[in-house]
């Protein structure tokens, strides 16, 4: 239950960088890590989505707050973690 509470501040603090540009680290598995930056497009009960665009091309990656919990993703914002489940903004 208390885990709960932890992925509800973790939504919390990211509903503050909604539309704002971030830089993903996304662990991938196998040693392979992949970095980019986006706009964090929006934020729902399970999930948050990502706006990455690349090579000319735009694409929307979603994950999960448990992610970040994990550390499996990273977010930041100017050398600044978000999205630890800590009072950020």
């Amino acid at each position: 239950m208390q885990q709960l509470g932890v992925l509800d501040r973790i939504r919390g603090d990211l509903e503050n960088f909604v539309g704002q540009r971030i830089k993903v680290k996304a662990n991938r598995g196998r040693k392979k890590v992949m970095e980019a930056e986006g706009i964090l497009e929006g934020i729902y009960p399970k999930l948050f989505v990502v706006r990455l665009n690349e090579r000319q091309s735009e694409r929307r990656v979603s994950y999960s707050y448990a992610d970040l919990l994990t550390e499996t993703v990273e977010l930041s914002i100017e050398d600044t973690r978000i999205g630890l489940g800590e009072a950020t903004g």
